[in-house]
């Protein structure tokens, strides 16, 4: 997708020298994709408490694949 945004030049120029991104449109995408992993993880936090696990650590700890 192509589109055209106003971005703020010093905000861009101080998260590209710390990230080392050179370009913006990697610093762009690579924002875009941690901000949807954030909201991933935020919406895996929902399922605290909710989902009954029924295994045995110490068994799967012990036991081989082989």
């Amino acid at each position: 997708m192509k589109t055209t945004i106003e971005l703020n030049d010093e905000l861009v120029q101080q998260t590209m020298q710390l990230s080392h991104i050179h370009t913006p449109e990697e610093l762009i995408r690579t924002a875009l994709y941690e901000f949807l992993r954030k909201l991933k993880k935020r919406e895996l936090t929902t399922l605290r408490g909710n989902v009954q696990w029924e295994g045995d650590l110490d068994q799967m700890r012990t036991t081989s694949d082989e």
